[in-house]
This record gives structure tokens, C-alpha cells and sequence, in this order.
């Protein structure tokens, strides 16, 4: 086995559903293996999903064991020469999965790869490329040091900005989202480490690997993570969880050699996270507050594809009040897409694809080029699960 596919769900069964079709679509004939983890989901996720993917492995748990210890539970059960870690509200190029697997087969020494992740606005997701947290780059991050001086090699060093997005390089950090590994490499330096129940995991993954003696890439292949943008950071869970994370990684990696700093830095580490939980929690209330004051105005979708699905929408936007203008294309007869002259984007608020009509290829690179133009997010339309999918909501 060539690839071994490993989704963690927990609640997301339609965007699972969704990724896994975009995974067989980029891995095209090459030999590859799914498995998908369920973290105890509430929303009928495997009654859902197994019916719909016969062919993939399910592993089913009966309480959340969190991020780690669910990959884990999979690549262990699992077989190919490489191993991709994959978030579930993702959608793959059908370019992706080829380009880094030829990756790592012409570079041995290269222990695991991550791509360029767009946001749903098509917007390039920083956390693509990352530096290891050193108590000086994250002092820098936390600072602000690194907004204001992104392009900096010395204090821009978290974000990596002053890399070519358009460019392969060797990383540091890779994301947990989309993470493509060695098996003999992870043989080598471990599995993920279970103290991480969610978050940082893929830093001290990344950390072993170069530790190891393996380098970290990223490759300028395009990705979709929905819900980069989306998380609940503002609830007091994110805050406990992820900044702990943080703290269980300097203990781990840096409390030896920054001894002196220990006291301070686990201090930061507490005072940022309740100045962010503050900060959100006001966001939250002024949200609220204008609840009523000003009725926000109604969300336009444009929605390109063929007459069948354009159909199929109408009837669910009817049954959503959903307010859709409509465009019978596909990649033959418009490759252009929403980027098209004759089409006023900027009247929209989200643009859905069909993607029977269209490659998600063709759908992201669309999406990265009219980013620097419109302000427009992207939802799909497919037949096979007759389902509406954005950002933030899911409609049948």
C-alpha cells in the first residue's frame, strides 16, 4: 500500500463525506487505504458515512480520546509506505496527493510534507508554514513583533512570511491538517504524543521529526480547511485546552534549556490566554448586543454548475429561503468560473460550485486567484450527497 488516509471525525459526518470523495478524486489510481476515526459523534456519523464508503476502514470509539490517540489508533492498524494525517473539513487538489507523494519518493531525506491551505475566502492560511514556538518566537508572536515585521528572518519567524508561498521550502512546523508522513520516519522518532488531547500535537510531531534527522516541507499544492477560520476559540474549553498544549510543549521541548525563564514564561503563556478569552468574550456580547439593533441583510449565493444540480439547489434554497441567482456551467463551457467578466461577483456573498461540473482543482485555484479581488466564500453542491456546504453551515 502506497497511502494510508487517516480522518479523525467528531460531528462533521457531511464534511467527512465530502473530503473522503475529494481524497479518492486526487489519489486517482493510486493504491491508497481511508480510515476514519470516530470520536463517540452524536450526529448518526457512522450510520451516515459506512453506507456511503463501504470500502473505508471505521474505527469507533466510545468516548473522544482526542486528536493524538485517535490518529494513532488508526496508523497503527494501517499499512502504507506513507501516512496522511488529514482534518476533516478539508478538500483536496486533484493535483495534491500525487505531487507529495512523488515528493517524498525523490527525497528520502524529507520526513513529512504539508501544502497551502486556502481559507474559505480563498485567502492564503499562514498556519500553512510555521517556525518552531522558541520562547523568543513566540515572545515575538505574542508581542506583535511578527505582524509588524513579517517579512523579518528574525522576527518574523512563526509565520515563515518571508518564504515564497508559490515556492517549495523546508519548514519547520506542519500542520495537523494536512501532515504527510514517512512510515520509517515515524518508526523512528514515535507516534503522535498523547498528552496532547487537541492542539500542539503537530508541533512536537514536527519537533521529533527534525530531531530525528528528517527535514519538513511545504509544498505549494492547494488545499481547502473550511473551518481554520471557524473554530469556538472564544469558549473557555479552546482557551484551557490549546494554551495548555502550549505548556505541555515547552515543559517537554524547552523547560531544560530555559530554566531561568520557566516561572515567566508559563505566566505569559496563563496571561495571554485569559487576555484572548477576555477579548472574545467582549466580541461575543457586542455580537449579541446588536442582535436586533440592525437586521444583517440577507446572504446572496451564486451557484454555478449543471441545469440537473442548479435544480436540485433551487429546490433546497426554496426550503432554506435561501436567496441564489444561477449560472449553467462547467469547467468546458466556463473554466473561468466565478472569475468570468460578464459575472458581478462582487453582488455575492458565497459562490457554489458543482463539483460534478467543475474539479476541486480548478474550484480552488479559482478561488485563490479571486481572492485579492472579491470578497466572496466558497460552498460546493453535490449530487452524490445532495447537500450545500460552506464555511459555517450545512444545508439539504
Amino acid at each position: 500500500m502506497k497511502l494510508s488516509v487517516v480522518i479523525v471525525n467528531y460531528n462533521v459526518k457531511y464534511y467527512v463525506e465530502q473530503c473522503i470523495r475529494s481524497v479518492y478524486r486526487s489519489a486517482g489510481n493510486m493504491p491508497i487505504e481511508i480510515w476514519v476515526v470516530d470520536n463517540a459523534s452524536t450526529d448518526e456519523s457512522m450510520n451516515y458515512l459506512k453506507p456511503r464508503f463501504p470500502q473505508v476502514n471505521f474505527i469507533e470509539n466510545t468516548e473522544n480520546v482526542g486528536f493524538s490517540r485517535a490518529n494513532n489508533q488508526a496508523i497503527i492498524r494501517s499499512s502504507g509506505e506513507y501516512v496522511l494525517l488529514l482534518n476533516p473539513d478539508t478538500l483536496l487538489g486533484e493535483e495534491v496527493l500525487p505531487a507529495c507523494v512523488r515528493f517524498l519518493d525523490e527525497h528520502p531525506q524529507v520526513g513529512a510534507t504539508g501544502v497551502a491551505m486556502l481559507k474559505d475566502d480563498g485567502g492564503f492560511a499562514w498556519e500553512s508554514r510555521r517556525g518552531l514556538p522558541t520562547p523568543f518566537t513566540s515572545f515575538c508572536k505574542m508581542s506583535g513583533l511578527s505582524t509588524l515585521f513579517p517579512k523579518s528572518h528574525l522576527f518574523g519567524r512563526y509565520y515563515m512570511r518571508y518564504l515564497d508561498v508559490r515556492e517549495a521550502n523546508p519548514i519547520e512546523v506542519i500542520s495537523g491538517a494536512f501532515n504527510m508522513l514517512r512510515r520509517s520516519a515515524l518508526d523512528r522518532i514515535g507516534l503522535l504524543d498523547e498528552d496532547f488531547f487537541m492542539y500542539g500535537e503537530d508541533i512536537d510531531l514536527s519537533f521529533r521529526m527534525l530531531e530525528g534527522g528528517y527535514q519538513n516541507y511545504y509544498l505549494p499544492r492547494l488545499i481547502l480547511h473550511y473551518k481554520g477560520e471557524s473554530t469556538q476559540k472564544s469558549s473557555f474549553r479552546y482557551v484551557h485546552v490549546f494554551y495548555n498544549a502550549m505548556l505541555i510543549f515547552f515543559n517537554k521541548h524547552y523547560r531544560k534549556r530555559y530554566r531561568l525563564l520557566t516561572s515567566l514564561i508559563h505566566l505569559a503563556v496563563v496571561v495571554r490566554g485569559f487576555w484572548d478569552l477576555c477579548k472574545n468574550q467582549k466580541e461575543r456580547l457586542a455580537a449579541l448586543m446588536r442582535v436586533g439593533v440592525v437586521t444583517a441583510p440577507q446572504k446572496r449565493f451564486l451557484c454555478l454548475g449543471r441545469k440537473s444540480s442548479l435544480e436540485e439547489i433551487e429546490v433546497i434554497a426554496d426550503r432554506n429561503s435561501l436567496c441564489c441567482d444561477y449560472v449553467e456551467a462547467d469547467e468546458q463551457t466556463n473554466p473561468e468560473g466565478h472569475l468570468n467578466l460578464s459575472v458581478d461577483v462582487s453582488e455575492y456573498d458565497y459562490v457554489v460550485y458543482d463539483v460534478q461540473a467543475y474539479r476541486f482543482q480548478t474550484i480552488l485555484d479559482l478561488l485563490y486567484r479571486g481572492s485579492v479581488r472579491y470578497q466572496v466564500q466558497l460552498g460546493t453542491y453535490s449530487q452524490e450527497s445532495h447537500c450545500l456546504i460552506t464555511h459555517k453551515e450545512v444545508w439539504k
